[in-house]
C-alpha cells in the first residue's frame, strides 16, 4: 500500500485520518508542547534566577537556572526510549496522548510552585522545579517523533517533506504565543506583581490548550505504516534494542544532522534574551547590586546590549515570524531538491552566520535585529525538513524509537549546553560574542559531515525495509 492511501482509504473497518485532522493534530500537539517548553525558557531568564536562587550572585543564579533548563534535555533521550517503545509496540495514537498529558500536567504544576524564599522551601522548591522540568523533557522526548510520524506516515506520495512542516510549525507558533503572553503580562503588571503571580499565568493557562489537544488526538486512527507492521507481525519485541542492533548508523547520522539546528535555535532565543537584556553600563549593574544588598565587583562586569526586556521580546517575536514563514517554504524546497542537498546548503549558511555572529550581535539594537532575522530564517529552513529526513532514516517498526532517539540525543549534545556554553564564552570575551559564533560554526561543520555521509531519503518508501 502506498503512503497516499493513508489519507483516502479506510483501514481495519475504521475511517482513515482526514487531511485536516492530521494537520491539526500534529500542529496543535507540538504547539502546546513548545508553548510549555518556551514558557519555561523565558521564565528561566526573567523569573527563576530570583525566585529559586535568591542567595546566589546574579550570574550564578542565571547559570543555575539554565542548568535546570538543561535537565529537560537529559530527560529527553529517556523519554524517546520510553515513548518510542510504546509508539512502536502499541501504536502512535495512545503514545501521543500520553506524551501530551505528561507535558501538560508538569507545566501546570510548575505554575503552582512556591518560591524558594517561602519558609521551609529553600531546598524543596528548586528540587521540585528540577523534577517537573525532568517530566517536561521526558514528554517532549516522545512528542516530537510521534507528531512527525503522524504527519509523514499519513502524507500523500511526494508530500512527506511538505506535510512534515506542519508539526514543525508548532515550534514558532508555540514560541510566539508564550512570549506574547509574557509581553502582555509585562505591560499590565508591575515588576512586583509579575514576580508575585504574573509569571504563573502561562504555566496554568496551558492546561486549556492541553484539553483541546487531547480531544483532537483521541479522534485519530493509526497510520497505515503501523497497521502494516502489525498485520505482518513485524512489531519489534524491544524497539530500542532493534534500533541500535540494526540501525545504529542511522541514529548517529540523525543525531548530528540535527546538531546545528539545536545550537542555532537556543543561541538565538535563550542566549540572546540574556545577552540582549543585560545592561551595557557598569553604573547600572552597580546600582542593581547595591539595591539587592549584594557586593559588586566591577572586574566581573560583562556588558550586554542593554535593551529593554519587553522591547527585546518583541524583537524575538518578529524574528520568529521569519522562522515560521521559512519553515513552510522549506517543505516544497526539500521535495524539489532532496532533503540532503537542500540541508547541506542551509547548513553552509549557518556556518557563515556563525562566523559573522560578532558583527551582528555587538554593535547595537539594529544590527541585533538583523541578526535575529537571519538566524530565524536559517532556523526555519533547517528545522522544516527534519520531520521528514529523520523518520525516513528508519523502517516502520522502529521508526518512532529511531527518530526520537536521534532527535533527542542531538538535544543533549546541541541544545542542553548551548545557553550555558554561550554565556561562558560571552564572559570569556568580556562582552564580545565572537566566540559564541565560532561555537555555532563548529556545530555546523559537524552537521555538514553527517549530511555528506548520509544518502538521500526522499524516494524511500515508508512501508519497505522493515527490520527483523
Amino acid at each position: 500500500m502506498s503512503t497516499s492511501s493513508a489519507v483516502t482509504e479506510p483501514s481495519a473497518g475504521k475511517a482513515a485520518n482526514t487531511r485536516g485532522r492530521v494537520i491539526f493534530s500534529s500542529l496543535i500537539g507540538t504547539t502546546i508542547e513548545f508553548f510549555d517548553f518556551y514558557a519555561y525558557a523565558t521564565a528561566s531568564v526573567l523569573v527563576f534566577p530570583k525566585l529559586f536562587f535568591p542567595n546566589s550572585s546574579d550570574i550564578n543564579a542565571i547559570l543555575s537556572s539554565f542548568a535546570i533548563f538543561g535537565v529537560a534535555f537529559v530527560a529527553r533521550p529517556v523519554g524517546s526510549v520510553l515513548f518510542g517503545h510504546f509508539g512502536d509496540k502499541l501504536g502512535r495514537k495512545g503514545t501521543l496522548v500520553a506524551s501530551l498529558l505528561t507535558m501538560g500536567l508538569a507545566t501546570f504544576f510548575i505554575g503552582l510552585l512556591p518560591p524558594a524564599t517561602t519558609s521551609g522551601w529553600i531546598v524543596l522548591a528548586p528540587l521540585l522545579l528540577v523534577l517537573l522540568r525532568f517530566a517536561q523533557g521526558l514528554a517532549l522526548g516522545g512528542e516530537w517523533s510521534g507528531a512527525a510520524l503522524l504527519a509523514t506516515e499519513n502524507a500523500p506520495a511526494n508530500k512527506r517533506a511538505v506535510w512534515g512542516t506542519f508539526p514543525q510549525l508548532g515550534a514558532p507558533i508555540g514560541f510566539i504565543l508564550a512570549n506574547v503572553l509574557f509581553v502582555v503580562l509585562d505591560l499590565f503588571l508591575d515588576d512586583r506583581q509579575f514576580m508575585d503571580f504574573g509569571w504563573r499565568i502561562p504555566f496554568l493557562a496551558s492546561i486549556i490548550m492541553v484539553a483541546i489537544g487531547l480531544y483532537v488526538r483521541l479522534k485519530l486512527v493509526e497510520s497505515v505504516s503501523f497497521q502494516k507492521v502489525v498485520k505482518e507481525e513485524k512489531v519489534a519485541k524491544v524497539p530500542i534494542a532493534a534500533t541500535f542492533k540494526h540501525h545504529w548508523r542511522a541514529v548517529i547520522a540523525g543525531t548530528f544532522i540535527m546538531l546545528a539546528t539545536y545550537v542555532l535555535f537556543y543561541l538565538t532565543t535563550s542566549f540572546t534574551l540574556t545577552y540582549g537584556t543585560a545592561t551595557d553600563k557598569v553604573e547600572v549593574a552597580r546600582a542593581a547590586a547595591e539595591k539587592a544588598g549584594k557586593a559588586f565587583d566591577p572586574s566581573t562586569f560583562v556588558p550586554g546590549l542593554g535593551i529593554d526586556r519587553s522591547e527585546f521580546l518583541w524583537m524575538l517575536i518578529l524574528g520568529v515570524v521569519f522562522f515560521g514563514v521559512f519553515t513552510v517554504l522549506s517543505g516544497p524546497l526539500a521535495e524539489k531538491y532532496g532533503r540532503r542537498k537542500f540541508l547541506i546548503w542551509v547548513t553552509v549558511g549557518i556556518l557563515l552566520f556563525g562566523l559573522t555572529w560578532g558583527l551582528m550581535f555587538g554593535p547595537g539594537k539594529g544590527a541585533a535585529m538583523v541578526g535575529l532575522i537571519v538566524g530565524f530564517t536559517l532556523m526555519g529552513l533547517t528545522f522544516g525538513p527534519m520531520a521528514a529526513i529523520l523518520p525516513e532514516l528508519f523502517p516502520a517498526n522502529v521508526r518512532y524509537t529511531g527518530s526520537a532517539v536521534a532527535y533527542n540525543l542531538s538535544s543533549v549534545l546541541g541544545a542542553a549546553p548551548a545557553s550555558f556554553v554561550a554565556i561562558a564564552l560571552w564572559q570569556f570575551g568580556k562582552g564580545n560574542t565572537v566566540w559564541v559564533g565560532v561555537y555555532l560554526a563548529i556545530s555546523a561543520v559537524l552537521t555538514l559531515v553527517a549530511l555528506w555521509l548520509t544518502k538521500e531519503t526522499k524516494d524511500k518508501e515508508f512501508e519497505e525495509n522493515v527490520s527483523a
